[in-house]
């Protein structure tokens, strides 16, 4: 190994992917040591660190050329030592001159000092904050101005952000493209507004609100005209995921979705408002879309608002399916209830979609209207490749035993299904038809029945979700 020349030592050290092995290569010589220390430059580390402080700047020492580093303390407990704290960010600072993507959770300790000393990473352009509870912002603010490259920024439970100034300051620099806004609980729908000009280089958008700490905004003439007036530009978004969200017409996140053009995927989670002509105008404009998933209340669920009862129909499904032709994901689902949704989205049009558009994936949850005709309409179905069915109690053995006619599927999971015994799944025993098979908390499925059913098969049964 002395005589290898370094570049081929260099490159077999480069598809040494899991970092135990990185490792005990690393430990083989002081040569591999020392390569391997030039080499690295994704690392992550937890609660193991310790004294955080001291073992940080040696960590830092030793790899100089980091950029990208991800300190975790989950499941830290006192008795493991001091976590990670402001001097620490401020040795990253120092220590990284390459750093451009960190990721820093369940820090406790950090405060906006702590951020205002990583403003100095000049080429830093990704920052991921999961439960940062000290961080307000302030210190977001002062980071961002520091770090004009930032193109990726999200913040998981930081529950004292209040300020969001950072936001506007964002917007004039136009260079954000990834904001993940979850469970910060000051920052609300009507907050984006001042995102500004910044939504014309946005391609990822996921904001979720807490539904247990929500709290109504009052929205007053002046906001709701500054979302109806101002021009928002989105033809750069792609991917759009909003959870628990108030959609009201004319406001907020209602005036973003008949304006992203060129949407691939969108994901709508108990956003309460969403109404037909809301879907219909997104389907107008993204004929590119590729994924959709729409979560929304039951019918016994559902809010009422000014004398309307606000649902989904298959208005909505007939203007995708006419609109986006390039539709490859589908996933449906009702909650909220412990009775049924009838009057939402009918069988016709969950099949009208199927029958136009390429579907590949298809989830449904809670969809009572799907039955074993459902199932039998499946069998036209050229592109279907992967099937979940969650909570479908109409689907019977009958309508089971069709899957062995789909045309391409191979990948199919059955959770909760009441309907179906082992009978069903009797003409997949030994076809090789499937790839995978995934059986959970189906009371009449036994693990022997799924026995050969797939050439990976997976099954789980846990009842207590009956009682």
């Amino acid at each position: 190994m002395d005589d290898l020349p370094e570049q081929l030592v260099w490159e077999i050290l480069s598809r040494l992917n899991k970092t135990i092995d990185r490792n005990s290569a690393s430990l083989a010589c002081k040569r591999f040591f020392n390569l391997d220390s030039e080499q690295r430059q994704c690392l992550r580390i937890g609660c193991g660190l310790d004294p955080a402080n001291h073992a940080l700047t040696s960590l830092c020492n030793r790899f100089p050329n980091l950029f990208k580093l991800e300190i975790t303390y989950a499941g830290w407990m006192s008795k493991l030592g001091k976590q990670l704290d402001d001097q620490g960010l401020a040795i990253l600072a120092d220590t990284c001159p390459y750093l451009t993507d960190l990721t820093l959770s369940y820090c406790t300790f950090i405060t906006d000092v702590g951020l205002r000393q990583l403003s100095s990473c000049s080429k830093l352009s990704a920052l991921k904050l999961n439960f940062a509870p000290r961080i307000t912002g302030c210190g977001i603010l002062s980071l961002v101005v520091g770090c004009k490259n930032l193109t990726i920024l999200h913040l998981i439970r930081c529950l004292n952000v209040t300020s969001v100034e950072w936001l506007e300051y964002l917007g004039k620099l136009q260079t954000l493209e990834d904001l993940l806004v979850k469970n910060c609980r000051a920052i609300g729908e009507g907050d984006l507004i001042k995102l500004g000009f910044g939504w014309r280089k946005l391609k990822r958008l996921q904001f979720e609100v807490d539904p247990n700490y929500r709290y109504m905004k009052v929205y007053d003439r002046l906001a709701v005209d500054r979302w109806q007036k101002q021009w928002v530009p989105c033809e750069s978004m792609l991917e759009l995921s909003l959870m628990n969200c108030i959609i009201s017409p004319g406001r907020g996140l209602a005036c973003i979705l008949g304006k992203c053009k060129n949407l691939e995927k969108i994901h709508l989670d108990m956003c309460v408002g969403v109404r037909d002509c809301d879907i219909i105008c997104l389907a107008q404009n993204a004929s590119s879309l590729q994924s959709i998933s729409l979560r929304v209340p039951s019918d016994f669920s559902l809010p009422l608002l000014m004398n309307n009862p606000l649902r989904l129909t298959d208005d909505s499904l007939q203007a995708i399916a006419h609109n986006c032709s390039m539709l490859e994901s589908v996933s449906l689902s009702f909650y909220g209830g412990e009775f049924p949704s009838f009057s939402s989205f009918t069988l016709n049009g969950i099949l009208m979609l199927i029958k136009v558009c390429p579907i590949r994936q298809l989830t449904l949850d809670h969809v009572y209207s799907f039955n074993d005709i459902g199932m039998e309409a499946l069998c036209s179905a050229l592109h279907l490749e992967t099937l979940e069915l969650v909570n479908c109690q109409e689907i019977s053995d009958e309508g089971l035993q069709l899957v062995s006619h789909y045309p391409r599927l191979c990948s199919l999971r059955l959770r909760k299904c009441l309907g179906i015994t082992d009978d069903g799944l009797k003409p997949l025993v030994g076809s090789c038809k499937l790839e995978f098979l995934s059986v959970e908390d189906c009371p009449q499925v036994s693990e022997r029945g799924v026995i050969g059913a797939a050439k990976s098969v997976s099954f789980r049964q846990d009842l207590s979700w009956m009682y």
